[in-house]
């Protein structure tokens, strides 16, 4: 059976949330932070509806935005049509990328690490297409630092969290699955969102970069 890569309820629902929630000061500002700096040719994993586009410095050349769910993908193509510099979007899936290797100055993942079917394998294939000492850009959520909360993520995850928001897992470990692909962390910092008030499984965050190391 193929791999499953519609999900056209949650990319509803999902499409609305995420613009409702991009009116916000705290997402655009993690955008910026997230891109700051980057430049070259770069390729964007899961870019969803597209929120990241318009966050793109002006010193990159190309961003090939990979995104496998249709209506997701169409709302993207729309938002390229609004940005400073060149998005071509391409359907495909992280865990198989339909681009050449070695063929990239930045890969960016944002908030996407937790969905992919392989985290592993779509890991090895940024690895793949990134050029040596290439930079890869995250931002994601994962395992909560609490006994607690990470025991709650783990009963979601094997239940019904996937199944309702578009195979979304929330107690992966995006450090440490990017250091066991062969990345080095260059920086990172952990936070909380929200900030205040009630926490949510999806609550615990990163955000960094990390690079393809030189071969020997």
């Amino acid at each position: 059976m193929p791999p499953r890569t519609q999900h056209p309820v949650f990319a509803r629902l999902y499409a609305r949330a995420s613009s409702a929630a991009e009116r916000h000061a705290t997402l655009p500002a993690l955008r910026e932070e997230l891109l700051h700096g980057v430049t070259g040719r770069v390729i964007e994993i899961g870019a969803g509806n597209g929120l990241s586009f318009a966050h793109y410095p002006r010193a990159v050349s190309e961003v090939v935005a990979v995104e496998p769910e249709p209506l997701l993908r169409r709302l993207a193509a729309d938002a390229a049509l609004h940005t400073e510099v060149p998005v071509d979007i391409v359907p495909g899936s992280a865990e198989a990328l339909p681009v050449k290797s070695e063929a990239f100055d930045t890969a960016v993942a944002s908030l996407v690490l937790c969905s992919v079917r392989d985290l592993r394998r779509s890991l090895s294939e940024l690895h793949r297409v990134l050029r040596p000492d290439a930079e890869l850009r995250f931002f994601e959520h994962g395992r909560a630092p609490t006994r607690g909360m990470a025991a709650v993520q783990r009963a979601l995850d094997r239940t019904v969290w996937p199944h309702l928001f578009g195979g979304c897992h929330t107690a992966r470990e995006p450090l440490a699955a990017i250091e066991a692909a062969g990345f080095r962390i260059v920086s990172c910092r952990s936070f909380r969102l929200p900030a205040r008030g009630p926490a949510f499984p999806t609550s615990y965050c990163v955000i960094g970069s990390a690079r393809r190391p030189f071969r020997p």
